[in-house]
């Protein structure tokens, strides 16, 4: 199967998890294709000072891998910066929040399977 990208589900949340401003979701695959081993794989994109605010995974984990920008990056806790090529990794049980602190938008990959 080949998806085109003008294909894709987008969808755009205000104050996601209780962040700031809008996230756009642009979802690569839908729960179906996933076959029940996830419930995420797309590309989340922040515009300066938007984020997402900090929660828990529960029975999942999550990962992201920064694409353009410069972000804050809450990991359970402790705070760090994330620019092009890093990623992230948020086990079951762990907490985590992002936020564009940069002046250009903020693209990343995310990826949710269950655990």
């Amino acid at each position: 199967m080949i998806k085109n990208s003008s294909n894709y589900e987008i969808s755009i949340l205000e104050n996601m998890r209780g962040g700031d401003g809008s996230v756009k979701i642009e979802n690569f695959l839908t729960k179906d294709e996933l076959y029940n081993k996830g419930r995420l794989f797309a590309k989340i994109t922040l515009e300066p000072g938007a984020s997402i605010g900090y929660h828990v995974h529960e029975g999942e984990m999550e990962s992201y891998y920064i694409i353009s920008g410069t972000a804050k990056y809450d990991d359970n806790g402790k705070s760090v910066m994330l620019n092009v090529g890093d990623t992230t990794l948020t086990l079951n049980g762990e907490g985590h929040s992002i936020k564009n602190v940069g002046d250009t938008t903020l693209e990343f990959i995310a990826l949710i399977v269950f655990d």
